[in-house]
């Protein structure tokens, strides 16, 4: 007889979302208590036995680091307290645009952060639409990487929007906006960007046609949206009779929301990944996923397949 218990417990980061995902899934959040220290320190101490049981920790690791902190340490205390297994639910995976050596002594943000993981005790992590699929292989345990496009293509649907084009910001997001080009029959450009330094484009060029048509972008993160914008601008300058953006992380950083406001987009679809801390904006709208989540966890606490979640 399996007597494993299925507990799921939040972070600071990610409470609203974690909630929800326990609501989804049918039962309410673990107590879990996080002191924190005069000079900022953080100490996690789970509220009730896990001795035995199936663990799910829900945190993003969005700025600033003691999320991060906070993650590792709540693991740690997990893994103290004797939980059968230490899955960590990270609905936006931080420091993934620091995914390789792109220059001469830099670090490698998403290596580092896939070995604290494990270090501190994960068994495994969920996430969703990492910034480069080759981080999976960074983990030596078992890494499911969800994907938004299950909220966001009904949600395009439901538009009815006619003459639909996707565009991808760039030739890493190729195979994701291929994917919703697929499923929502729809045309595919290429907004091909230089950059000189991070958040900032130096020229942009438009592979393929978008006059009189309807044009979303589809991207993993928007960060001070300055690049979003620019493009949404150049895409309409080049004939297209509208432009949306799907962006599954909505850092929404500096600023951000003035110059979404302030754009030529229609609306920004989003997700609650991250919380918007007051980004709030007419044009943003935010679709949860936290049903998705719950129907992964639910499909690894009894060991089924979780592809049947994606969309191919």
């Amino acid at each position: 007889m399996d007597s494993r218990r299925f507990q799921i417990f939040s972070g600071n980061a990610s409470l609203e979302l974690g909630a929800k995902i326990a609501s989804h899934y049918g039962c309410e959040l673990g107590k879990l208590d996080i002191s924190v220290f005069s000079d900022g320190e953080r100490q996690p101490r789970i509220g009730q036995s896990i001795r035995g049981d199936e663990v799910f920790l829900v945190q993003s690791t969005y700025a600033p680091a003691d999320n991060i902190m906070e993650l590792l340490l709540m693991i740690d205390a997990a893994k103290r307290s004797s939980a059968n297994s230490i899955n960590v639910v990270i609905p936006y995976f931080g420091y993934a645009r620091q995914d390789r050596k792109d220059r001469p002594r830099v670090s490698i943000g998403a290596k580092l952060m896939a070995n604290l993981l494990t270090a501190a005790g994960a068994n495994r992590v969920i996430t969703m639409d990492l910034h480069a699929g080759q981080i999976q292989g960074f983990f030596d345990i078992p890494l499911d990487n969800l994907d938004a496009s299950a909220v966001f293509i009904p949600y395009f649907e439901a538009l009815q929007l006619d003459n639909l084009t996707i565009a991808s910001p760039d030739m890493g997001g190729t195979v994701r906006a291929r994917m919703y080009a697929k499923h929502l029959k729809a045309n595919l450009v290429l907004v091909d960007k230089h950059r000189e330094r991070a958040n900032e484009v130096a020229s942009m060029q438009l592979i393929g046609e978008v006059t009189d048509r309807n044009v979303i972008i589809v991207d993993d993160i928007v960060d001070t949206a300055g690049t979003l914008t620019k493009a949404a601008d150049y895409i309409l300058k080049c004939g297209a009779k509208s432009v949306r953006a799907a962006i599954t992380h909505p850092l929404l950083s500096g600023p951000a929301v003035e110059r979404i406001e302030n754009s030529t987009l229609v609306e920004l679809v989003t997700t609650d990944t991250i919380p918007l801390r007051g980004a709030e904006s007419p044009k943003i709208k935010v679709l949860s996923i936290a049903s998705i989540f719950a129907k992964a966890l639910s499909k690894i606490f009894y060991q089924e397949s979780v592809s049947s979640l994606f969309l191919t």
